[in-house]
């Protein structure tokens, strides 16, 4: 890492860290002793159908510890010859003490029951709605470091249509929206850019382009098995996760005993648009007995959705800001005030497809093998409807503050007709192998995900001296418009722009790790070192074709669709999506080209990046007693190379010329970092854990900051027989450093009886090389530039949390849930809220389960525009799910979100000043699920 002066006392943790590390390395490795046998074991219910992860199963008399695997098993290497005390403890059920019996001969195997087996009573772990909460519980009571899970069970409690939606559930995680639909996470506030997501152990590239951060609604929530975050990282994790690292796990045969299936049809109604959609999904797994003892485990799932509905939109295209207008008497004068604002109509029709195919072979109790393949496909359908009102282009009439009357101004109607898909595609093959003392673990992984927008069509109307104005007092400015802004006769076709767009991001990993145990001075550890190679490769492809004249006489009333039912004001008549479809195609090779400006637009906008990443890592894991101390280091290399554009529009108003100057332009980086990290963690009691974390994360600059792009605009002008020459520049930042993050967290978790948890944890982050967009003409690399703005490290940004988390589930049913996390940062961060929180009351017995939650994030600040910060408000939404368990294997469910109609809304320095207002409504849900016991 590179230190500056306020990162002093954090620099000699590092250094006392890494001398500990490596004298108890020293230490340990003259002093180990191994065992002899091996013992394997399983936690299941009675009727072994049902496997338990993270299960604490401890060998007393040897004090050694370890926790169930996802498949309910556990594995103890090398034991002496004896008779021990095994003991079992798990979140629900009470405590399991058996006695093991240890020879010399063979390695032994058992099965453990848990939970109620009384037949009188109902065993609530294995079939209760609680279950899910008791096996995230567990996982997150029982791990290495600072972790939260949400399972599948919990999954389907809510009405969470994807993997965002559902992770907004937990502690300091919070969502970004797109169309009222929950996208992309934030872990304590940070930008999702700097987060790792990962599929079944492998990175997961995004499919947008340009940045990093993966859209999680690609992720349909009936093809997780569960999601966990991690807020703190150990060295055999990547370490690009200034946030956190997400981990999205699949279902696997070996989750449970045998056959298995599960089907699901639901009908969705959306009050905007009054459409109702249908989804349908679907899960099967089974276990195959082979040759030899042998077991094949084979899961599948698919899962479709299609749905439709709309948004409205009211929004101020480029802030408020200083401008310049003419009055009425013709003179030029300077008002605060909006330039464009635009009223927008959406009809969407979004469309997920998901599938999963997992196979497990168990060649013996220590060969196992695996291939998980996950695919997704998101598609967008979207037609937008967009009225612009350009104040600029008229004479101001009459002003104030907050509104202003306009004569003879322009407006634009224009539309977007854009289908959109997003792929997901992520395989992955492995092992792991018990090889004498040292357990082997490797995989080999391929991911893909790519975005697909053939033939957009944007097609612009425009319509001149029309009297407009604006009233801005509340979210959604007040606008004014004389009759004439509804004859369509006026507005004529003035542009059409064919788009079709690409973006792919590609990866190859392959990865290897080592493990064994040791004991050292009658405690036990294990070290664990391994290495990871990454391939990735992201590109950007735009082709642009822009069309601006010889439309001939049509106008906008040709393609009249009637009036547009808007409640945010009088929108008017809209135009058919279809017509102009037919139109445009039919005439399109008559249309004037303007050559120039398309290949500015596709040059500029397309680029390829690559990045190999080498990682080496080596960690310890101790126990002493009551405290587990996870230490190591991590190595990082970075090879970093992008390939794009120089593109340059010479404007020659003398000679009466534009000329595109184009040039290829390639850039090189390399970089490494050496990160070391502690996880500690000190069970007071049983049911009481405090847990201390010291890491360093980074977080590398997204692809569209790092591009090697130049968009130059060049205006040579004549003024009293002088010649004079403007520049202005548009730059991506092929040499960006990563960000660069020492991470401090320190908790306190305490479980009380049944099922449920408190908890309390401070953190703090010191983030170094923060890149912010910067004008940079005075930096002397932009001699004769006027404006150059360009994406740079800014510095420093630190900041300070608290999050607080409480669950309970009561003997009479009651559910209570409620987290929040507050956030102190000395500079503004993009995307950061100082305050993020849930609440869920719910109540379940037998036949009925019923969840009321809310989640909350105050405002979060987005960008500065016009040297103004731009915040999206605070956000409240409320969801309602109900189920009714008409049998063992029939289930009817009832779900309604965002219940008060919340809208986003973003403002730019002042409330009362819009920059985007957008409303979604109400969402209802009717389903069954069918499913084997």
């Amino acid at each position: 890492m590179k230190y500056t002066k306020k990162k002093l006392q954090l620099s000699i943790l590092n250094k006392a860290i890494l001398s500990t590390a490596l004298a108890s390395t020293m230490a340990l490795s003259s002093g180990y002793v191994f065992a002899e046998t091996d013992f394997l074991g399983r936690i299941t219910d009675a009727n072994n159908s049902v496997y338990f992860e993270g299960a604490s199963i401890k060998i007393e008399e040897l004090n050694l510890t370890t926790v169930s695997k996802r498949d309910g098993s556990f594995y103890f290497s090398n034991l002496p010859e004896g008779q021990y005390t095994l003991v079992i403890n798990y979140l629900g059920t009470p405590e399991i003490r058996k006695t093991l019996t240890i020879t010399a001969e063979q390695a032994a195997s058992q099965n453990y029951i848990i939970g109620v087996t009384d037949s009188n009573v109902d065993n609530m772990i294995v079939y209760g709605q609680r279950a899910g909460q008791a096996g995230a519980l567990n996982r997150k009571k029982n791990a290495n470091r600072q972790l939260s899970v949400v399972s599948s069970d919990g999954i389907g409690q809510l009405p969470d249509q994807n993997a965002a939606e559902a992770l907004q559930r937990l502690p300091g995680l919070s969502i970004q929206r797109d169309q009222g639909e929950g996208r992309f996470v934030a872990i304590r506030g940070i930008d999702p850019n700097l987060n790792n997501v990962t599929i079944n152990g492998l990175n997961v590239p995004s499919p947008e382009a340009g940045v990093r951060s993966v859209a999680m609604d690609v992720i349909p929530s009936e093809l997780i098995a569960s999601l966990e975050v991690s807020k703190t990282v150990t060295p055999d994790m990547d370490a690009n996760a200034v946030g956190g690292s997400i981990e999205v796990k699949s279902l696997s045969a070996f989750d449970r005993e045998g056959q298995y299936y599960s089907l699901t049809a639901q009908g969705s109604y959306n009050e905007q648009v009054s459409e109702a959609s249908p989804k349908l999904s679907g899960s099967y797994s089974d276990v195959y007995q082979l040759n030899d003892g042998m077991q094949l485990g084979v899961a599948g799932a698919l899962s479709w959705f299609k749905r439709s509905f709309g948004s409205e939109n009211s929004e101020t295209d480029g802030g408020w800001n200083i401008i310049e207008v003419e009055d009425i008497n013709g003179e030029d004068i300077e008002i605060f005030g909006a330039e464009e604002i635009e009223q927008r109509s959406y009809t969407i029709e979004r469309e997920r497809f998901g599938a999963a195919l997992n196979l497990d072979l168990y060649a013996s109790a220590t060969d196992k093998y695996y291939l998980r393949s996950f695919y997704s496909e998101f598609s967008d359908d979207e037609y937008r409807l967009r009225k612009e009102f350009k104040f600029d282009k008229g004479v101001l009439n009459s002003y104030t503050s907050n509104s202003a009357q306009y004569n003879n101004a322009e407006l634009e109607r224009d539309t977007k007709d854009r289908y959109e898909t997003q792929e997901i595609l992520s395989m992955v093959v492995g092992g792991e192998n018990q090889l004498n003392d040292w357990l082997v673990e490797y995989q080999l992984g391929y991911s893909k995900s790519s975005e697909n927008e053939p033939d957009r069509m944007d097609v612009t109307f425009v319509g001149e001296d029309i009297d407009l104005g604006y009233t801005s007092s509340n979210d959604s400015p007040v606008l004014t418009q004389s009759a004439s802004a509804h004859d369509l006769n006026i507005f004529e076709m003035d542009e059409v722009v064919y788009e079709n767009n690409n973006s792919e991001d590609e990866e190859i990993s392959l990865g290897l790790d080592l493990t064994k145990d040791f004991v050292w001075q009658n405690n036990n550890g294990a070290f664990k070192f391994g290495s990871k190679y990454r391939s990735r490769e992201k590109d950007k492809s735009v082709s642009s074709i822009l069309y601006d004249g010889d439309f001939g006489d049509v106008t906008a009333e040709n393609f009249n669709s009637g009036t547009v039912d808007y409640s945010l004001g009088d929108f008017g008549p809209g135009l058919s999506q279809q017509g102009i479809q037919d139109y445009v195609k039919a005439n399109r090779s008559s249309f004037s080209l303007n050559q120039t400006e398309s290949d500015i637009e596709t040059r500029a906008n397309s680029y390829t990046s690559s990045e190999d990443v080498l990682a080496l890592y080596a960690m310890m894991t101790l126990d002493i007693e009551k405290w587990q101390v996870v230490t190591g280091l991590r190595y990082e290399s970075t090879d970093f190379e992008t390939t794009g554009n120089r593109v340059e529009l010479v404007v020659d108003d003398v000679n009466n010329t534009e000329i595109p100057n184009i040039e290829t332009w390639n850039v090189s980086k390399d970089y490494d970092y050496l990160l070391p990290s502690i996880n500690v963690k000190y069970t007071l009691r049983d049911n009481l854990i405090a847990r201390f974390a010291y890491t360093q994360t980074i977080a590398r600059p997204t692809f569209g900051d790092s591009a090697a792009y130049q968009l130059i605009e060049t205006e040579v002008s004549e003024e009293d027989g002088v010649t004079e020459t403007e520049r202005k520049a548009e730059v991506g930042n092929p040499d960006l450093e990563p960000y660069e993050s020492q991470n401090i967290d320190a908790s306190i978790e305490y479980y009380p009886e049944n099922i449920g948890v408190i908890s309390a944890g401070v953190f703090y982050k010191d983030i170094g090389n923060f890149i912010v967009l910067s004008e940079v003409e005075d930096n002397g690399s932009w001699d004769g530039f006027t404006e150059v703005i360009q994406p740079i490290n800014g510095g420093e940004a630190s900041l300070i949390g608290l999050e607080l988390a409480w669950n309970k589930s009561f003997d009479s049913g009651l559910l209570l849930g409620a987290n929040g996390t507050l956030v102190d940062a000395d500079d503004a961060l993009p995307n950061q809220s100082d305050v993020i929180g849930n609440f869920t009351l719910g109540y379940e017995n037998n036949k009925i389960s019923t969840r009321l939650s809310t989640s909350y994030k105050s405002k979060t600040f987005q960008f500065n525009e016009n040297d103004v910060a731009v915040y999206e408000a605070a956000h409240t939404q409320v969801d309602f799910s109900s189920k009714y368990y008409f049998s063992d294997t029939v289930q009817f469910y009832f779900n309604a979100s965002n219940l008060t109609d919340e809208p986003m809304y973003i403002y730019h320095g002042a409330k009362q000043y819009n920059y985007q207002y957008e409303q979604y409504g109400r969402t209802f849900e009717l389903g069954i699920t069918i499913s084997s016991l």
